[in-house]
């Protein structure tokens, strides 16, 4: 993983002040909004307000009063409409709210979502004649439909009129429907920019309806669900949405949602954005990447009591076989990755791969992206041709660098941080290499850096049971209002314990005599970068971990790097490698600092023989040092480590190199014993130690 670069906000103190003085804001929310630039009252009225009278009109939307007309006048004639929609959480909650509204105003309303698997993403000549066939008369495509120019055209062939409701990027020309309902048009001046496709969908039932608060009041839940399932910022519309969404809920009347909430645990618990995103938004998202999103559809359109309880449980086991097909494909990707990918070259990832399930790889994207900190394309191989997932990062638009590769693609869709494709298989080389060229012509190496905003340094007395319930007044959280990041500097590594079979790791941290529990999630023993004893500078969300009624403090660790008194200590002690390296002269104290014990040379030889995976080890050039002296409990210091790694390459047992940042050693063949009784460089050191 790339070392992320720290960006932390300075809250101006005044302004902090001000916001607890007149506004009533305990001392870390205030510091949070200050440090994000809210720094008066009225803007944190503002920034803050969650009131359904905030939402925009929607008919300020482009064509919405064609579209509602449209809808209106099949309505009235009886005939059959079909919104089609999107497997994903947005597009199948925008289509459930649509089709329950229309349904409860007496339209003849069907439902339509896309295989993914047999399929694919969005409108297709052979479900449009199909759903001519059954009588359809009228199509409302959601979280679809804005570039699929050539099958709303084959709709219109047929007879039937077409209103398009999207929110994705448009292409130069657009389709030729009756309406066409999304703000990111040319020309759409409607004032917020960032609907998700249930967002579009509830402004279209609030535009038939003629009543906003009262359709936010009836299908908030779903709303939110989409919203923050489709990763949308959290300001202005969304927030009012994902607010009351999070409250209606609690106590939803949608009978599928409350069994979903059930059987995922959830459902007497405190309910925000991350249950959505971790906890529901996987389950009804796994329904459609395993090609079975009908499932989800009609959990949240019975009114079953007993199908709804079946449908939730078979969402949750359908999640567990996507989580199987995920972490195969992500030890594929990553073996080939510790083989090819060069950090210092390399701007952007382009794999595909044999037998890979498409439903899964948009979510290893992810994965992959965050570890690498650059744009990711995923291709699952099935015959001549592949579809394709990508996720992108922060100043490099996926959307425009596929359209810059538009005449090697059969198809792509999607926005700037995530698209998805469909490419024939002899022209996935060349779209490596053009999207190659592309990135090193847009981004640099320092570009594709990750940064961790961070919103303030925090001293160890601020932190408390009551601080940080006051940051729940910043809530709901995320994209552009994220859960709040706070660090502290020169914490001290008490003890790090495995959980989950080494999957997380639990970290005691103390600073000027208190004490910390901190959890460090996706990162076992052998990713740490710090040891037992280490001086380290963290950084974490606040959360209180309730257990058994009673409530503690606990740091969520987002990244833990080496305090600077640390580094210091590792050039010093590099400086005296490298001095010995260029024959300069050590003195014989200098000498015994490098000079590792049979017992260390044990130690080290027992950790990288042990720990290489394929024989390969990769870890972060201080942090290798520091791991193995904590295991054994020796004194082993980053100067001892590479005399030891010298002795092992001297006598054929390893090659080793440093590469951004890391270590990577790889095994070598031998038979018999390792035998480094010939190695000069330990002689000559052993020499010098006298």
């Amino acid at each position: 993983m790339k070392i992320k670069r720290w960006v932390i906000a300075a809250p101006d103190e005044a302004c902090v002040r001000t916001l607890q003085r007149d506004g009533g804001f305990p001392p870390l929310a205030a510091a949070v909004l200050a440090a994000r630039g809210v720094t008066s009252c009225a803007q944190a009225e503002t920034y803050l307000s969650c009131d359904p009278k905030g939402l925009n009109d929607p008919f300020a939307l482009p064509d919405m009063a064609v579209a509602v007309e449209t809808i209106r006048d099949s309505v009235s004639r009886g005939e059959r409409i079909t919104v089609f929609g999107d497997y994903d959480v947005d597009g199948v909650t925008a289509t459930c709210m649509l089709t329950h509204y229309l349904r409860s105003v007496g339209a003849d309303c069907a439902y339509y979502i896309p295989n993914r698997l047999s399929e694919g993403y969005g409108l297709s000549r052979a479900a449009l004649e199909q759903l001519w066939q059954d009588g359809t008369r009228l199509i409302i495509t959601v979280d679809a439909g804005i570039t699929a120019l050539d099958e709303i055209a084959a709709a219109r062939a047929l007879g039937m009129r077409v209103v398009v409701t999207d929110h994705h990027e448009c292409h130069d020309a657009l389709p030729d429907a009756e309406a066409i309902v999304d703000y990111k048009r040319p020309g759409s001046e409607y004032p917020f920019r960032h609907l998700a496709g249930v967002g579009v969908a509830f402004k279209l039932i609030s535009a038939l309806s003629g009543d906003a608060e009262e359709m936010l009041a009836r299908y908030a839940d779903l709303a939110a669900l989409g919203t923050v399932a489709d990763v949308m910022p959290i300001v202005g519309e969304n927030r009012i949405i994902v607010a009351t969404g999070l409250e209606r809920m609690a106590r939803t009347k949608n009978l599928g949602l409350e069994m979903l909430l059930r059987e995922s645990g959830m459902k007497t618990k405190r309910l925000t954005s991350s249950t959505i995103s971790f906890v529901l938004a996987p389950r009804i998202n796994a329904a459609g990447r395993m090609g079975r999103a009908e499932l989800a559809a009609e959990l949240f359109l019975t009114d079953d009591p007993v199908r709804a309880q079946a449908l939730a449980a078979e969402l949750c086991e359908q999640n567990k076989k996507r989580q199987s097909e995920e972490n195969h494909i992500l030890e594929q990707a990553l073996t080939r990755l510790r083989k090819e990918y060069n950090p210092a070259e390399d701007r952007v990832i382009v794999l595909s791969g044999e037998n890979w399930h498409h439903g899964v790889i948009g979510i290893v994207c992810s994965r992959l992206c965050d570890r690498y900190g650059c744009p990711v394309i995923l291709i699952a191989l099935d015959g001549d041709t592949g579809k394709g997932s990508g996720r992108s990062v922060k100043g490099f638009n996926l959307f425009d660098a596929l359209s810059s590769c538009e005449d090697l693609l059969r198809r792509y869709g999607g926005h700037e941080l995530a698209a998805g494709l469909t490419v024939d298989r002899e022209k996935i080389e060349e779209l490596r290499a053009r999207l190659s060229e592309y990135a090193s012509e847009h981004v640099t190496i320092a570009d594709l850096q990750p940064q961790l905003q961070i919103d303030c340094e925090v001293d160890p007395s601020w932190i408390s049971e009551q601080a940080i319930k006051g940051l729940s007044l910043l809530e709901p959280f995320g994209q552009q209002n994220a859960e709040p990041v706070f660090c502290m500097r020169g914490m001290t590594v008490e003890d790090i314990t495995p959980i989950s079979s080494d999957r997380h790791v639990r970290v005691t941290l103390t600073k000027d005599g208190k004490r910390f529990s901190a959890m460090l999630f996706g990162t076992g023993l052998g990713g740490c970068g710090f040891a037992q004893g280490n001086s380290v500078d963290a950084a974490f969300h606040l959360e209180l971990n309730e257990f058994r009624g009673r409530a503690t403090v606990q740091l969520t660790l987002c990244d833990v790097q080496l305090s600077e008194c640390e580094h210091l200590a590792d050039q010093r002690l590099l400086n005296l490698y490298n001095t010995y390296m260029q024959d300069g002269p050590l003195s014989a104290a200098e000498a015994r600092v490098l000079l590792p014990s049979r017992a260390e040379l044990v130690a080290v030889w027992r950790h990288v023989s042990c720990r290489a995976e394929d024989g390969r080890l990769s870890v972060p050039d201080g942090a290798l040092s520091r791991r193995i002296a904590w295991e054994s409990r020796r004194d082993i210091n980053i100067g001892k480590l590479l005399v030891c790694l010298d002795v092992f390459s001297e006598s054929q047992l390893i090659s080793y190199h440093f590469k951004e940042g890391l270590i990577n050693i790889t095994l070598k063949p031998y038979e018999g014993k390792a035998d480094i009784s010939g190695s000069v460089v330990l002689a000559t050191l052993q020499s010098m130690a006298g």
